[in-house]
């Protein structure tokens, strides 16, 4: 991300240096600053309060609960890591910090999960269950969604949290989508993979 910020930079300032708008560019710069200032303060409060709510639910074992609760569901997804390791407990409380609108909590499980699922491993190529991982953390759903909800009240609306249902119907299709997608691609290798292994043997016989 690093590179594709610098490069962004690199070609906002050439672009305004052969249009003219180095002084056009210089105030858009300084006043996209304050106004990130401002939006960060603005929204710190509701972020702070609702933050101290999901913590709450996280002490008093809620989310320990609600990861059980989720387990069903997650052994069908991560088939090939075992109930009880370390990683599928990760995995579900991650999941259910997601849930919950907890992304303080959620990012420090996930890291913890992506470590237990790559130990004792020699490659460095993501497994299934890595992917499936990530994709969930990407798309994932939320029944707080308390960053938006904090934008839109910075920005006066009057009920930022009118949006749930939008928001847990396109998250859980995007979650939906992306989950079958893998599932598609994950099929595709298993029958390429098949289908060369078949051509060897019978090219081999032959």
């Amino acid at each position: 991300m690093s590179y594709v910020f610098a490069g962004m930079l690199a070609v906002s300032f050439i672009y305004a240096l052969i249009s003219g708008g180095l002084g056009e560019l210089s105030t858009g710069m300084m006043e996209s600053a304050g106004s990130a200032v401002e939006l960060l303060i603005s929204i710190s409060g509701m972020i702070c309060m609702w933050s101290g709510f999901m913590r709450i639910a996280k002490d008093s074992g809620v989310i320990e609960k609600l990861s059980r609760l989720c387990a069903p569901l997650l052994r069908r997804l991560f088939s090939d890591v075992r109930e009880g390791t370390d990683a599928f407990r990760y995995i579900s409380m991650n999941f259910s910090a997601n849930l919950l609108g907890l992304g303080n909590a959620a990012t420090p499980l996930g890291i913890s999960a992506m470590r237990e699922l790559q130990r004792n491993r020699l490659s460095d190529i993501a497994t299934d269950s890595m992917v499936t991982f990530v994709l969930m953390n990407t798309a994932s759903v939320q029944l707080i969604p308390t960053t938006v909800a904090a934008l839109r009240k910075s920005y006066g609306s009057a009920q930022p949290f009118d949006i749930l249902v939008c928001v847990w119907v396109t998250s859980v299709a995007a979650l939906t989508v992306g989950l079958a997608s893998s599932a598609v691609c994950r099929r595709w290798q298993i029958w390429r993979r098949s289908s060369r292994y078949s051509s060897r043997r019978c090219a081999s016989t032959g």
